[in-house]
């Protein structure tokens, strides 16, 4: 009787392993974590653009902000992973630096393959995004606080959108749980002792966070948008 109960309470754990390929054409390939990355900042581009359209500030003003955001968070996220967890790779050898900025992945006999970027880190693309708006509040002579309450507005969908992108690649998965909504990631950072163990969802408990976080900024600014550009939002 106690095996059968277990072997009922293990059919409700979530088996996760989805492809990370969004889709295949050729040699070409698009991951659900780089499309989720470019939906988030899709998203994060209409909402900025509304807000500013609101407020009455020019499109010429908007239009380059994209452009310093975009830079700015693929750099520093791309620059934060290998410094941060891999620079015993990325800065002791030439071709490690190469794979620094280049999508490829060099072999040991010179021969190359595309890869994309595998390694992109949140906080690394969070200190490239607050470098970028320094410069472009600076160049199109806006208030800083003006410019990050519109962003910290928008940046909670976009975190929701990348966060969905790490549960699409099983990665930072939370602890071992044994309650009936637990994932069971197919990864070897979910291994212990060699098995696959029921896990916490972690991704998808701050995506959910971040929605419900974005929904309430959204209603409040709704609610009191003189208070943009106070620094009410970003704070």
């Amino acid at each position: 009787m106690e095996t059968i109960l277990i072997v009922r309470k293990c059919m409700l754990y979530i088996d996760w392993q989805p492809s990370i390929e969004a889709f295949r054409v050729g040699i070409f390939s698009l991951k659900w974590y780089s499309l989720l990355w470019m939906f988030g900042l899709m998203i994060a581009y209409m909402i900025v653009k509304h807000l500013y359209k609101q407020q009455g500030i020019p499109e010429e003003k908007f239009y380059p902000q994209f452009f310093y955001c975009f830079i700015g968070v693929l750099a520093g996220a791309r620059l934060g992973h290998c410094l941060f967890y891999q620079p015993d790779y990325f800065l002791t050898s030439g071709k490690g630096i190469i794979e620094m900025f280049l999508p490829v992945h060099i072999q040991d006999n010179g021969t190359w393959s595309y890869i994309g970027y595998r390694g992109l880190a949140s906080h690394g693309g969070t200190i490239g995004l607050f470098v970028a708006l320094a410069f472009y509040w600076r160049k199109e002579n806006l208030k800083p606080m003006m410019v990050l309450d519109n962003v910290a507005i928008a940046a909670p969908a976009t975190a929701c959108c990348i966060r969905l992108g790490n549960l699409m690649n099983s990665e930072i998965i939370g602890k071992t749980t044994d309650m009936p909504w637990a994932f069971i990631f197919h990864s070897q950072e979910a291994l212990v002792n060699g098995e696959l163990v029921p896990r916490h969802p972690a991704q998808l408990y701050e995506a959910l966070a971040y929605a419900v976080l974005f929904f309430i900024m959204w209603t409040l600014h709704k609610r009191m948008p003189k208070k943009i550009g106070t620094g009410s939002a970003s704070v």
